[in-house]
């Protein structure tokens, strides 16, 4: 008799979104962040991140992404609850595990999908974005603004860990041969998380190493549309990054292009191919430059109301 389970897990389902509602309800008549405060002068030059890091708490303005992914901030963020019937969010002493709205919504959506898949009770989530957005102080150059996460290739088969287990417990790779190839932990069934994360009309883009996608291409059937925004990136072996793209009406918010038309699968082989052969190096390429720490001028101007609320 699974009934009362059952049961349990539908309220628990409905209680969920009826709070984040009830919270981006509440803020949706909240001022907007003010594009018109001046910079700090303690602030001005220093790397923005470091404000941002020591912000704990989201603003209490309307839900607004500013910027770009990799350039920008968030205000009015909601949490991704720790814990729901069809997901965990891992390594909380980040304080990464929130986003819009949206983009909340559309995880506990995705984990949903994902609990119909065998071997899968739901998904792990890894990182979001800091409770007001912007860069962090290590690990992403996105992430900015609320529109990020990344999901574990691990199947989530224990939605029981403790906070002490989920900063312990590592997802699994996926990878072998620099990220050419899949290794014996990739299965059919990541294949079908990923193309329930890709076929959701909110998102703009998923990232994952390429050797997971040609593997797609070579084993998708049926409507493959889904493959072109599952783009081959370095690393991604152990989660794959979802990228939603900017709400309707978000007028703050600055998309990514759109990926070229097609299902993407030459580029992924192209990818493959330079791993397995790489082009020999230019020896009268200037060696690069580091990429300088972004300040609060960097970004919108609205980050600075942003910051300062509350």
């Amino acid at each position: 008799m699974r009934l009362p389970h059952i049961l349990l897990s539908l309220l628990l389902i409905s209680a969920t979104a009826g709070c984040i509602r009830e919270d981006t309800a509440t803020r949706s008549g909240a001022p907007a962040a003010s594009a018109a405060l001046p910079i700090p002068a303690g602030m001005a030059g220093n790397p923005a991140k470091l404000y941002f890091a020591a912000r704990t708490t989201p603003s209490q303005q309307a839900p607004a992404s500013y910027g770009s992914y990799a350039k920008g901030c968030q205000a009015g963020a909601v949490a991704m609850p720790e814990t729901g019937p069809t997901w965990q969010a891992m390594r909380l002493s980040r304080n990464r595990n929130w986003g819009q709205p949206e983009l909340v919504d559309y995880l506990q959506d995705l984990s949903r999908k994902a609990a119909r898949i065998p071997g899968w009770n739901g998904i792990y989530v890894g990182d979001m974005s800091q409770p007001r957005g912007g860069p962090m102080s290590s690990g992403h150059a996105s992430h900015q603004i609320g529109l990020d996460a990344d999901v574990w290739l691990r199947p989530a088969d224990n939605l029981g860990l403790s906070r002490a287990e989920r900063e312990s417990l590592s997802s699994i790779g996926t990878r072998r041969a620099g990220g050419a190839y899949v290794n014996d932990n990739w299965t059919p069934e990541h294949m079908a998380l990923l193309k329930a994360a890709a076929s959701d009309d909110r998102v703009a883009r998923i990232f994952l190493f390429p050797g997971a996608k040609v593997w797609m291409c070579e084993n998708a059937t049926g409507n493959r549309d889904w493959l072109r925004k599952v783009r081959p990136w370095w690393g991604h072996y152990y989660h794959f990054h979802v990228r939603l793209s900017c709400p309707d009406g978000m007028a703050g918010c600055v998309d990514q292009a759109p990926p070229p038309p097609g299902d993407g699968c030459a580029e992924a082989r192209e990818w493959v191919s330079n791993i397995l052969n790489p082009p020999a190096p230019d020896p009268d390429a200037p060696p690069p430059k580091p990429r300088p720490e972004l300040t609060l001028a960097d970004l919108p101007r609205q980050c600075v109301s942003v910051l300062q609320d509350g």
